[in-house]
């Protein structure tokens, strides 16, 4: 039986990497008697598999996972007993049993909603400069061509048809943007390259120190090609 588990992230947690998280949350599947299954052979581990993973320093409200177990407890239940593992900056938010046909949340990924907040007075153009800028310089241009590199190469990519929804609010006095981004195996967009390559061409550096960035949601695109979050994709187990 599939389950698929949604969780928060915030704090103090934000510093832990993702190969940490992974373990943490293999330690408090045990301690919450959640009947997870486990892969067979001489070393057996627990069938768990996650999405799209976090960067070091990213607060999230939309964090997933998917699991195997024998048996289900109600998803209040589990989602109790799971919290009640938990230290202080994770919070499991979602229980929810999959179709046996479902892809794993890593498979599922197609895009993810972010928040970059930055810090009072570390902004170089105000929130009705930044909307004009964003509207002139990205959304209305037929695209945008930038170098992506990795540790291993780079490539020319074109940002604007990854973007799928771009805007910026006043927030605490400061500017906020709002970014549905590509993510996933094929196209992985991080949000801060596109507000860092709309800088460079204003002859701006992006400076990371001074923004907060968080992950709203991570969603996956149902049979009609709509972007829905990855917790849709299953039901509440009663």
């Amino acid at each position: 039986m599939k389950i698929r588990i949604k969780f928060r992230k915030w704090g103090v947690m934000k510093f832990i990497g993702h190969l940490d998280m992974m373990r943490y949350f293999q330690k408090a599947v045990r301690r919450a008697g959640i009947d997870i299954c486990y892969s067979q052979g001489y070393s057996p581990h627990q069938i768990m598999s996650f999405a799209a993973p976090l960067g070091v320093g990213i607060t999230s409200d939309g964090e997933y996972f998917d699991i195997e177990v024998n048996s289900q407890g109600s998803s209040k239940e589990s989602m109790d007993a799971l919290n009640a593992a938990m230290v202080e900056g994770v919070e499991v938010t979602s229980y929810v049993r999959l179709p046996d046909t479902a892809k794993t949340a890593m498979a599922s990924v197609a895009a993810a909603d972010y928040r970059i907040s930055c810090k009072e007075g570390c902004s170089p153009y105000n929130t009705e400069e930044w909307k004009e800028i964003i509207e002139q310089e990205f959304l209305n241009q037929p695209d945008f061509i930038i170098t992506k590199k990795t540790k291993k190469s780079e490539r020319t990519v074109d940002l604007r048809p990854l973007v799928y929804s771009f805007s910026v609010e006043e927030q605490e006095h400061s500017p906020a943007f709002f970014l549905r981004v590509s993510t996933g195996s094929t196209d992985n967009i991080k949000p801060e390259l596109v507000l860092s390559s709309i800088l460079e061409r204003l002859g701006k550096s992006f400076d990371s120190s001074a923004v907060q960035i968080h992950r709203l949601e991570i969603c996956y695109r149902n049979e009609s090609g709509q972007l829905l979050p990855l917790s849709a994709a299953g039901e509440e187990i009663m």
